[in-house]
């Protein structure tokens, strides 16, 4: 993954070719899950997560549901440990442990609403979270159903209480407030000896959710993607045909910055899929489109980007066009890779690692679920095809995750010269299904490594020989950004593992 900027080697360079190659496979295991359910038990569609977030640090977490709330984790296995930060430094070994979560609160985000001007009923599926910047211990977040962005502010507030009175604590009630006078009250006859003004006590402290703000009106189709920049300032929102840039401070104005719509709609022939600002450039941001490519803007460069500074697209296989090859090659999902020199995509079969250095292709493919490919009829039939998969890469860049059908999900190590590709299911035991199939790496394909790698491929059956399940499908996950540690979202479920 590291390609050409050689931060791959670690410390083994010494040792050539003994300790220099690729890291050893991660073995994974469950940590926790979050509203698990009972054998059988029926799941309430306005239950099933739609979104899946980790913050900046790592110490939070948050979760959107089909029923528009969000609900928020925090972490508690840094707080309890009990070692203080100059005794971790002190010591020459790790800590063995692994990030673990609690439950901290949950707010309704948005609710069912109805546009009377376009007969439409707007869903309260939350699409996607973003984390801000936090600010006097308060978290901020961004949340988006189809068509309105709120931004959140969840903080702490102590409850308060008027103590020391004059009146007898027998009289007071039991939040420190007086009573309603009655006509049995009377002052003492010797008169009372000295006043004693209330005084305001904090007591027990709540968490309260507070929207901040309200970006509407400025998509005309479903906001697909929302991203913040690293400005601190700034976020964009995209929808099928246009990217809109806001301020935070200011709900009422965006400035529309990528409008792919043709003036006739039936030259229509791409939308957009999901857009992300890179993570260190605030002049930069990539989008994908249906037809499988990504484009790079430079905000720098004029006000409206309808231009890119940069396309990739992998050149098209002769003779391999078919019926299904445009749509499996739409791009649900993009990620910006920590370092910002390498994009992650994920289009219906395949994740794919781009270098933004390099734009005559990928790097490296992984195929994620390739014996579906004899399926494709009954996966268009049944609207499957049209699933959007997450994908995630880990802090350290040297692995992506993304999600398959039967709760299965992927990783796959980008090392060059690594064959690391794991399958595991969101149950307790993620490795009950997992089947060692050696995956095999295609011949390169020019002098900078391109990887291709594969599962077990037997047609009819799913990575491990069962029987495929298209109902349960694992879309959202999350790679926490410091530590081999995976979010990832089975129906109502939020499973968690560590390596």
């Amino acid at each position: 993954m590291n390609g050409g900027d050689g931060g791959g080697g670690g410390g083994g360079g010494e040792v050539a070719g003994a300790t220099s190659g690729p890291p050893a496979a991660l073995e994974w295991k469950f940590s926790q899950v979050f509203g698990e359910r009972a054998a059988g038990e029926e799941v309430q569609e306005v239950d099933i997560i739609s979104a899946i977030e980790f913050d900046k640090s790592g110490d939070h977490l948050a979760t959107g549901d089909r029923g528009g709330r969000v609900v928020l984790f925090e972490r508690t296995d840094t707080k309890d440990h009990g070692v203080s930060r100059r005794d971790l430094e002190r010591m020459d070994f790790p800590i063995g442990r692994h990030p673990e979560f609690r439950y901290k609160t949950e707010f309704q985000s948005h609710e069912p609403e109805f546009d009377y001007l376009k007969s439409l009923e707007i869903e309260e599926k939350i699409n996607k979270i973003r984390w801000c910047q936090t600010a006097n211990s308060a978290l901020f977040l961004l949340s988006t159903n189809d068509k309105t962005i709120k931004f959140w502010k969840v903080h702490e507030k102590k409850a308060k209480k008027i103590t020391s009175m004059n009146v007898e604590p027998s009289r007071t009630m039991g939040n420190g407030s007086i009573p309603t006078p009655s006509n049995d009250f009377s002052f003492p006859p010797e008169g009372i000896p000295s006043l004693r003004l209330p005084v305001v006590t904090s007591h027990e402290t709540s968490l309260v959710a507070r929207c901040r703000r309200v970006y509407a009106h400025a998509h005309d189709y479903h906001i697909n993607s929302i991203s913040n920049n690293s400005d601190g300032e700034t976020f964009i929102s995209a929808d099928d045909l246009r990217i809109n840039l806001w301020n935070l401070e200011i709900s009422n104005q965006s400035f529309n910055i990528v409008d792919v719509k043709p003036q006739n709609m039936e030259d229509l022939t791409e939308v957009i899929t999901s857009a992300e600002f890179h993570p260190t450039q605030c002049n930069t941001l990539a989008y994908s489109s249906s037809k499988g490519s990504i484009r790079l803007i430079d905000l720098r460069q004029s006000a409206l980007c309808d231009g890119h500074a940069q396309l990739f697209e992998e050149p098209e296989a002769p003779g391999s066009k078919s019926f299904f090859t445009e749509i499996i090659a739409s791009i649900s999902d993009i990620k910006f890779a920590k370092d910002g020199r390498h994009i992650l995509s994920r289009d219906y079969m395949t994740l794919k690692l781009w270098d933004i250095n390099m734009d005559s292709g990928p790097v490296a493919t992984f195929q994620v679920h390739e014996y579906l490919r004899p399926k494709l009829c009954d996966l268009y039939e049944n609207d499957s095809i049209f699933d959007k998969f997450e994908c995630s890469l880990s802090g350290d860049g040297q692995r992506v995750a993304t999600g398959s059908y039967s709760n299965l999900f992927r990783v796959f190590c980008c090392t060059p010269g690594s064959t690391e590709a794991t399958t595991l299911e969101a149950s307790k035991n993620p490795m009950r299904r997992q089947v060692q199939t050696p995956s095999r790496p295609s011949r390169s394909l020019s002098s900078i490594t391109r990887v291709v790698r594969r599962g077990s491929e037997s047609p009819g059956v799913d990575a491990n020989g069962n029987s495929f399940d298209f109902t349960t499908k694992l879309l959202h996950l999350a790679w926490h950004p410091t530590e081999d540690s995976i979010a990832c979202a089975a129906a109502n479920s939020l499973y968690m593992y560590y390596a």
